[in-house]
């Protein structure tokens, strides 16, 4: 289970945290312009109106085929399964485990078929803001297509961020949804629709301390600081988590440059990280934080951290190749050290 996140300071920043109980060989990952993506069912943007990308089919070195992106990603058969990941454009993808609810279709004719491990490509390939993504998502379907036998598709759904907005995208049975995401995080299940309206059961909740209101004339007087957030959950299921992260991130402040702006950003994703041991998924194995991200959408630098290393490592995508073919993979850093001082 997962958590992502948008916040502004002066740049804006959008990343997650992947909580699982196994990882594969995932690194920071930049693709440039003129990397050649391929799709399973055709050029997904033949007839669509306002992509940046020229046809996959007449696709010739030296020509702009798509906008760079960098992004944590696995990379199998020279192509970048993405986790999470922004553009140069400035727009930030990133897709979540969404089991039970989650229903990829065979290819529909009449569709823009597009497999769920292309959905982070196909979006962030060609469009710079949240209204030309969900124009590119009109017509879609996200099909049930596995990119190979040993790696079937994972039950997925997706959050879209530019600087102004940020939208949630869901295929459930009830087809294609697209909402609207007015607290910039995203969690796991239920659906979105349903995790928005239980936040009204924390709609007392204030970052103040808050007034006695228990009855008419009793007056009870505040023990401690921080009684105006009593009642926000702390446990790590999704549900509580999408609370805890939303009123931590709505609450949060900064100062504007971008060491403050960047640190706020982990330590906002870090209100809802786990730990070791709090998830038992059965002996000897536990859900944990496998790293953190936070990217700079202005600037194409994305950070991380992971669950062995609390330092915080860069990649800036603008010191690679931007103009050429080839992906530039990095290994995450995991070992941790200690700085001693005496």
């Amino acid at each position: 289970m997962c958590t992502a996140a948008s916040y502004v300071s002066k740049d804006h920043y959008f990343g997650r945290n992947l909580d699982l109980e196994y990882s594969y060989h995932e690194q920071v990952v930049v693709v440039p312009r003129r990397f050649r993506f391929t799709y399973r069912n055709g050029d997904p943007f033949a007839n669509r109106a306002g992509s940046v990308n020229a046809s996959s089919t007449g696709w010739k070195s030296g020509e702009l085929n798509h906008y760079a992106m960098i992004g944590m990603a696995f990379v199998q058969d020279g192509y970048p399964l993405f986790y999470d990941g922004v553009n140069e454009a400035g727009l930030g993808m990133a897709g979540l485990n969404f089991p039970d609810n989650c229903d990829f279709q065979p290819v529909q004719e009449g569709k823009r078929n597009i497999a769920s491990f292309e959905m982070i490509p196909y979006i962030l390939s060609s469009c710079a803001t949240v209204s030309e993504a969900r124009s590119a998502l009109a017509d879609v379907s996200i099909t049930n297509q596995a990119f190979s036998e040993k790696l079937p598709p994972n039950p997925l759904h997706w959050m879209i961020a530019d600087r102004e907005r940020q939208i949630v995208v869901e295929q459930t049975k009830r087809g294609l949804e697209i909402y609207d995401d007015p607290v910039g995080v995203m969690t796991n299940n239920p659906t979105f629709d349903v995790q928005l309206t239980m936040l009204s059961n924390y709609r007392n909740l204030t970052a103040e301390q808050g007034s006695s209101r228990f009855a008419p004339g009793l007056e009870l007087p505040a023990y401690s600081r921080g009684m105006g957030g009593m009642g926000l959950p702390g446990d790590l299921s999704s549900a509580s988590r999408f609370a805890k992260v939303a009123f931590t991130r709505m609450n949060s402040v900064s100062a504007p440059d971008e060491v403050s702006s960047v640190n706020q950003f982990f330590h906002i994703l870090g209100s809802v990280e786990q730990q070791r041991g709090l998830c038992c998924l059965g002996p000897d194995k536990y859900e944990i934080t496998i790293y953190s991200s936070c990217c700079n959408q202005d600037k194409g630098i994305y950070y991380y951290r992971t669950y062995d290393n609390s330092e915080i490592v860069a990649v800036d995508m603008h010191r690679e190749d931007l103009d050429g073919e080839t992906l530039a993979a990095y290994d995450l850093v995991r070992a941790d050290g200690f700085r001693v001082v005496n």
